[in-house]
C-alpha cells in the first residue's frame, strides 16, 4: 500500500517531473472541493466546470506556479486564487449575460447562507460573529469577496455587478460598522 503524499510533494511532483499520478491524486483531493466554492459564485454549472478544468490545466502545464513559501503551503487557497481569478476573466468576458447569471444566482440563493457566510458567522473571536451578521448582505458580500477571496477591488466589481467605486464605498462603510460594534 502506498503512502499518501502531502500537497507540496503532489505540487512538486507535477511541477518538476510532469508526474502523471500526482496531478491525478491532486485533481481528486480538490476539483470536487473547488467545483462547490466556484458554484457559490456562479450558477452556471457549465462555466464552472470549465472553470475548474482550466484552472487544473494551468496546473498540468505548468503556467501556474506554487510557491509554498507565497501560499504557507496551503494548496487549496492557492488553487482558489487560480480558479477564481480565471472565473473572474471569464464573467468578465461574458458582461451583461454574465452581471445577469451573477444577479440571478444571488436572488436565488439569497436566504441560503454560502458556505463561507456559515464560517464567518460562527468566527469565536470576541463579537465579530454577531457584528458580521449585523452586517447587510451587501457589505458581507464585499467583505467576502475582498477579504476572504482576495480579490482586488475590480475583480470584486465584476463578480459582484457593481461598480468599483461601489465596493470601495461598502468596504469602507463595512470596516467602519465593524470596528463601531467591537469598541
Amino acid at each position: 500500500m502506498s503512502e499518501t503524499r502531502s500537497d507540496g510533494e503532489l505540487l512538486r511532483a507535477v511541477a518538476a517531473d510532469a508526474d502523471r499520478r500526482a496531478f491525478e491524486e491532486l485533481y481528486r483531493r480538490y476539483a470536487p472541493w473547488l467545483t462547490a466554492r466556484l458554484r457559490g459564485r456562479c450558477a452556471d454549472a457549465g462555466v464552472v466546470d470549465d472553470v475548474v478544468q482550466e484552472t487544473f490545466l494551468a496546473v498540468w502545464r505548468g503556467s501556474a506556479r506554487y510557491r509554498e513559501e507565497g501560499y504557507a503551503g496551503d494548496a487549496a487557497g492557492w488553487l482558489w486564487r487560480i480558479g477564481s481569478r480565471r472565473l473572474v476573466d471569464v464573467l468578465r468576458g461574458d458582461g451583461a449575460r454574465g452581471r445577469l447569471r451573477q444577479a440571478l444566482a444571488r436572488l436565488r440563493h439569497r436566504d441560503e447562507a454560502s458556505a463561507e457566510e456559515r464560517v464567518l458567522a460562527g468566527v469565536e473571536h470576541g463579537d465579530l460573529a454577531g457584528a458580521l451578521v449585523r452586517l447587510s448582505p451587501e457589505l458581507r458580500a464585499v467583505l467576502q469577496a475582498t477579504v476572504v477571496d482576495g480579490l482586488t477591488t475590480r475583480e470584486a466589481a465584476v463578480l459582484l455587478g457593481i461598480p468599483p467605486g461601489t465596493v470601495k464605498t461598502r468596504a469602507m462603510r463595512a470596516r467602519r460598522q465593524l470596528r463601531e460594534a467591537l469598541a
